[in-house]
């Protein structure tokens, strides 16, 4: 763990800072439990009450008005400080060493770039390519012909299957699972045939992929990731599915075949995306969604099946109320059979 100083963090981080800039910082710390000698932030105003308890020394805030006793340094983005300043505290650390374990199994003519590291039990098929400080984890498979840039990691027991292409700076976490089998099967006379996947997967620059994904290579042509997405965990992207850049997709969602997202897109966890449609740039889809049509750009939907968010928040609302609304009607159809019933004597003379 680095040390810093306060003013040292301001400038790292292009901030302005109030208090003593010789205080030195040697971690960082969620604002609840921060302990002198730790920096703390502030992204969500819920946050702000912990302000006048929090025992940190200093504490990165966004232009405003702030009662504490901690030194602040005020940033356009705290968050994003906050990302920058763990960067330079916690540096990732990798424990394998450049260099082939003598358990790994490479084929002949594997290449490999400089300063790769292959840890023990890796498998890698024949016609692989590998850029230069690709870090391979304990039991990964990497299988006929992929193709992988420069300084990519992939963690223990993923499995890269045949043909699969994956850019630079890419980072695939544990268990998972590119280029497997789409899930194409023909009905035919009361049985389902299978059709065989012959396309591939493409993973461009700078995508992470969560732990416990699933990325089905293409039935024909290609299912393709593109740069800067990121996949959290337990996620499942079906065959031929495009998305496009920049976008983040929450735990468990699933996306159907064939399905189209664009740039910027935020999909939160547990959505079911159905197949063959297309989600425009910078949509955005409440957890458990259920998009079941396509989404125009720029759209924020919630629900099942998805609508626009204000829409759902209205028929939340008033579903709230649909135990009284049952009990005034109960009441009026009451009413009115008595009047039924009053008009029905006085016509009769009674």
């Amino acid at each position: 763990m680095n040390r810093m100083k306060l003013a040292e963090i301001a400038r790292w981080v292009n901030g302005r800072l109030i208090g003593d800039g010789n205080i030195e910082i040697t971690g960082i710390a969620p604002i609840e439990t921060a302990k002198a000698g730790e920096l703390s932030f502030i992204a969500n105003p819920r946050y702000k009450k912990f302000l006048q308890t929090t025992s940190a020394s200093a504490v990165l805030v966004p232009e405003g008005n702030w009662d504490t006793t901690a030194a602040l340094i005020f940033c356009r983005n705290p968050y994003l400080a906050f990302a920058q300043l763990m960067r330079a505290f916690f540096p990732k650390k990798h424990t394998i060493q450049p260099g082939v374990h003598p358990s790994a199994v490479l084929a002949e003519g594997v290449q490999m770039g400089e300063g790769c590291a292959v840890a023990p039990l890796v498998v890698i098929e024949k016609g692989c390519q590998l850029g230069q400080n690709v870090i391979l984890y304990p039991g990964v498979y990497l299988g006929e012909g992929v193709e992988i840039g420069n300084e990519v990691v992939i963690y223990s027991n993923v499995s890269v299957l045949e043909g699969v292409k994956i850019g630079n700076r890419v980072i695939i976490h544990a268990n998972s699972v590119i280029g497997s089998d789409g899930f194409g099967f023909v009905p035919h006379e009361g049985r389902y045939v299978k059709i065989p996947q012959a396309g591939t997967v493409v993973i461009e620059d700078d995508v992470e992929i969560g732990a416990n994904c699933a990325i089905d290579r293409a039935t024909l042509g290609e299912t393709r990731i593109c740069k800067g997405t990121k996949l959290d965990n337990l996620i499942q992207v079906a065959h031929n599915v495009q998305i496009g850049e920049n976008t983040v997709i929450a735990a468990q969602t699933g996306i159907s075949g064939s399905t189209k997202i664009g740039n910027n897109v935020t999909i939160g966890g547990q959505v079911g995306i159905a197949g063959h449609i297309i989600i425009g740039d910078r949509v955005v889809c409440g957890a458990q969604a259920g998009v079941t049509k396509s989404i125009p750009a720029g759209t924020v939907v919630s629900g099942y099946q998805a609508r626009p968010h204000r829409q759902q928040l209205r028929i939340e609302a008033a579903l709230q109320n649909l135990p009284k609304l049952i009990k005034k009607i109960a009441a009026m159809e009451t009413q009115i059979n008595k009047l039924e019933k009053q008009l029905q004597k006085n016509q009769n003379g009674d």
